[in-house]
Formats: C-alpha cells, structure tokens, sequence
C-alpha cells in the first residue's frame, strides 16, 4: 500500500513538473509578446507620468484654541443643568468641541461656496490644468474658459449650466483641500495641494484665517442670543438659586464675547508660518512608470497564456 502511494506521488509531481515546464516553455516562445507589450505599456506610462502638471502641497499646523470654545460654560452647564431643567429651561452641555465643529465647517459644502466666491476662485479651481513657472502664471484650459473674453465656453453636462455650479465647485475644491487631525498630539493639519505653490500657500492662509473669522462671528451671535435669553429667564424666574446660575452663565457669556472680540486666532492658533513649498508633491513618476511596467507585464502574459490555450484547443477540433 505505501509502495502504491509513494509512486501516485511521483507520479504526480512529474505532471506537476511537465506542466511547469511546459508553461515556461510557453511563455519562452511568447517572450517578444510579452517584452514587446510590456515596452509599450512602460512607455505609456511615462508619457503619462510627464503629461499630468506637478502639484505642491502647502501645509498649516495649528492648534485648536480652547480657551475660545466655551469651556467654562460647559462646566457650568454640567453643574447647574439638573437645576435649571427643573425650571423647564435647557443650559446646553455635551456639545462638540468647537475645534472639531471647525473642521467640519471647512469641509462643508456651505464654507466651501463662500470661500470661493470671496477669493474669485471659481477659475482656478475649474478651469486650470497647470502652472507656466516662467512666468508665474495658471495654464488655464480654453475649452473650459475663455480667458480673452474672461467667459465660461465649455460644453455644459446633461442639467448643468455653461458656468459651474456650486456643487462641481465645491467636489473640485474637494481634491484640493485636506483637513486632519492627529489624535496624539491633538494638533490640526490644514493643507492645500495645488497647481501653484504660491497659491498653494495662500489657499492655506486664508482657510485658516477665514475659519477664525467664521467661529469667532458665530460665537458672538450665539453669546448675544444667549445673553438675550436668560436675561428675559432672569426676569421670569423668582427661585434665587436659579437667577444666580443664570448670573453666572450670563458673565461667561460676556467673557466669550470678550475672547473672540480681542483674539484674531479665536479657534486656531498657527504653529508656524506658512511655507510656500519648493518641491512638487505629486505626481509619483517613478511609481506611475513602475505600475504601468508590471500591469503591462501582467497582461502580455496573459495574452500569450491565452492564445496558447486557444490554439491548443483549435488543434484538437
């Protein structure tokens, strides 16, 4: 018995090895297939790789400022909330931080369509394709935007008007702009990757900028809504202990007024300056050409694999 199983052993590992050799012996006789597609893929690649403009990343590090974000309030939300809900009134507490609702914001669709309409973006973000380092100008492609007639002339999408809408605005905006933060330190990464990095670099500054701006007008509307509020509940409420936790809300108020009035930086400080970047981001060249090399590899055996099978199986008919 263990005779007859050692022998279907080698019985089956010398198919196995026929065939391997057989298959090598396959693609041998294919080899100019597969070094003749492989070429031809590797050089598509790099046409490729040289034709896509190159890209530089601008980076702000900031930190969120929490000083800015109503802290004391939630604390006091946190102690006196039991005693004010039995007035029927609600302090808040349990929000997200601002700095996290700042993030946000800058992601959102809304910051995003104000953000280009206040810094006349539309063009750049639609329209380019490049950046001439010569002269320090946009390449900007004709047949989306005229720029002697300064027109919009592309050929509108099925629903879509000839000038972008905000939406497409605002999904090319997308690829531009990244908005992270690293869990560690808590610090916040803003970066732009654009065309110019001179632009690049601007873009960033005023994200930063505009998001400070943004939080600091909304947290004046909301202390002086809040302010308005509990002065009226202030004036309807006889019980002394819960005038005196309205007093004490009230004055955070004043004093978050107070913060975002001084404070240029009310959500996020800068870590550092801005650098306008020297070295592209992107495109990989290297890797385009390296991935292109192997998936033109992949297919030219393949090819030769299946023709072998096709002719093999037009033999037998």
């Amino acid at each position: 018995m263990n005779t007859q199983n050692t022998q279907e052993n080698e019985t089956t590992y010398r198919e196995d090895e026929i065939d391997l050799r057989e298959l090598f012996s396959i693609l041998w006789k294919g080899k100019w297939i597969i070094i003749g597609v492989t070429f031809l893929f590797a050089i598509a690649s790099v046409a490729y790789a040289l034709y896509l403009p190159n890209e530089y990343k601008a980076t702000a590090v900031v930190q969120p400022n929490e000083s800015g974000s109503g802290g004391k309030l939630s604390q006091l939300a946190g102690q006196f909330g039991g005693l004010a809900s039995l007035a029927g009134i609600n302090i808040g507490g349990g929000e997200s931080s601002d700095a996290i609702i700042a993030m946000e914001v800058m992601k959102s669709w809304g910051f995003a369509e104000i953000f280009i309409e206040r810094y006349n973006l539309a063009v750049p973000i639609f329209a380019a394709k490049g950046w001439r380092q010569s002269s320090n100008e946009l390449v900007i492609d004709e047949d989306l935007y005229d720029t002697h007639t300064k027109k919009w002339v592309r050929e509108a999408p099925k629903g879509k008007t000839v000038e972008p809408t905000s939406w497409e605005l605002y999904e090319k905006f997308k690829e531009h702009v990244s908005v992270s933060q690293d869990k560690e330190t808590g610090l916040v990464t803003v970066s732009v990757t654009y065309f110019s990095p001179e632009m690049s670099k601007q873009w960033a500054e005023w994200l930063v900028e505009d998001i400070n701006q943004y939080m600091k007008e909304r947290a004046l509307k909301e202390a002086n809504e809040s302010i308005k509020y509990l002065e009226e509940q202030i004036r309807q409420t006889s019980v002394a202990d819960i005038r005196t936790v309205f007093s004490e809300l009230i004055q955070e108020q004043h004093k978050t007024k107070m913060l975002a009035q001084v404070s240029e930086e009310y959500i996020f400080k800068k870590i550092s300056q801005v650098k306008q970047p020297e070295e592209k981001d992107k495109p990989k060249r290297a890797l385009i050409v390296i991935l292109g090399s192997i998936l033109g590899g992949i297919i030219s055996i393949f090819l030769v694999l299946v023709g072998f099978f096709f002719r093999k199986d037009s033999e037998k008919q």
